[in-house]
């Protein structure tokens, strides 16, 4: 309680400082939120890896292992489906308009990347499968680092226990230790952080955003995630026996977390703390099912591919009949579930898979001056689903 109450009042003293409008508090702000996200993925990746591999290589010999992991992947799909059905639903009934005619002529001059139409969805496959050890920790592509990490734990755990393996499944162990150490380092600052965030979303709000003609489109888009986040993921916890309040309560500084870095990765580190520390799930647990769901659970992401994708091609003049939306709601499920982690990859996946289908991209770039906004709220509601489906495995693979 005295940590939310902490972290609450940084929230609004940073939420005040940002709607001043000074420019130097501004900028020396804008520094510290920077310099936290860049804290952040620094031990996000290391994270990743090491849960991951030590995991693997105590429990990748048993049968446990497997029921967790089959839990984690049937409840990620469960919930990313339901993410995109709720979006689709949406859809349906809001039925956004087409965009003035001015604004599609404008598209053709729109500040898209022009390179980006180039990409297909089978780039961002081989980008996320690695040719070498060194080049997935450079750039941070988080599936590829899971791939990496998966296939050195369970090499660990099959492997023939030498004293060579033990030494080096012990080094690994201390390695984790050091690496758990600075992250509660950071987390006893993160006060700080929370003002520097808070006072840049405020001060981006206080700047005003036009949204104009997309009002409906955005409503579709926020709308999904608050019903995804507020009513379908409470009840998965309720169907398995958990209280959605105490799980929210104690996962709540991940999910915060989230809102402002806008990155399931970076936030990673805090949610597996929040998820030891707070809801008491097994180690074990939480460090083997969140790497993992950080990775593939992309609940906002599914729904802001399925709307954007449906929306862009009815300007274009494509006819959504059944079987096409039926057909992009699979491929928006499979393209969040195989997002390559980097930044802005919902928005970068959608203007391929647009550009693959021939559809007007530069509408992509109306909706880039909103999709900051947009991208919080789907982070928040990604952490808060990886979450949930943590508790709901630790609660199963309870003995």
């Amino acid at each position: 309680m005295k940590k939310i109450i902490i972290w609450t009042s940084a929230l609004i003293v940073g939420a005040v400082l940002g709607w001043l409008g000074i420019d130097w508090l501004n900028g020396l702000l804008e520094f510290i939120a920077t310099a936290y996200t860049r804290l952040f993925q620094f031990v996000a990746v290391p994270t990743i890896a090491l849960a991951v591999i030590t995991t693997l290589s105590s429990l990748g010999g048993q049968k446990e292992t497997g029921r967790i992991f089959l839990h984690t992947i049937t409840y990620t799909l469960l919930t990313t489906i339901a993410a995109a059905a709720v979006g689709l639903v949406l859809y349906l009934i809001v039925s956004p308009e087409n965009l003035p005619s001015e604004a599609l002529q404008s598209t053709q001059s729109s500040a898209v990347n022009s390179e980006l139409s180039t990409l297909t969805y089978y780039d961002h496959i081989l980008s996320v499968i690695p040719n070498n050890v060194v080049e997935p920790f450079v750039k941070g592509n988080v599936l590829s680092i899971l791939i990496i990490s998966a296939a050195v734990g369970l090499a660990l755990a099959f492997i023939k226990k030498n004293e060579n393996i033990k030494t080096l499944i012990r080094g690994i162990l201390g390695l984790q230790e050091v690496l758990y150490t600075l992250i509660r380092a950071l987390i006893w600052t993160l006060p700080v952080g929370i003002v520097a965030f808070a006072a840049q979303l405020s001060s981006e709000v206080n700047a005003g955003v036009t949204i104009g003609s997309l009002g409906k489109y955005v409503a579709v888009i926020l709308g999904g995630n608050l019903i995804q986040f507020f009513v379908v993921l409470p009840l998965f916890l309720l169907a398995r026996g958990l209280n959605p309040w105490k799980v929210f309560r104690a996962m709540s500084p991940a999910v915060l977390m989230a809102l402002f870095t806008k990155s399931s990765a970076a936030t990673l580190p805090v949610t597996m703390r929040s998820a030891e520390t707070n809801l008491k799930a097994r180690p074990e647990v939480a460090r083997f099912v969140l790497p993992i769901c950080t990775t593939i659970n992309m609940n906002g992401c599914a729904a802001f591919i399925l709307v954007t994708s449906l929306y862009v091609m009815q300007n274009g003049g494509t006819v959504l009949d059944l079987p096409t939306i039926l057909l992009w709601l699979l491929i928006a499920v499979v393209s969040a579930i195989g997002n390559a982690g980097v930044p802005m990859g919902c928005y970068f996946l959608t203007l391929s898979l647009m550009a693959g289908v021939g559809a007007p991209i530069g509408i992509m770039g109306i909706i880039l001056p909103i999709f900051t906004i947009i991208d919080m709220v789907e982070t928040a509601e990604n952490v808060w689903s990886d979450s949930c489906v943590c508790a709901i495995v630790n609660k199963r693979s309870e003995k």
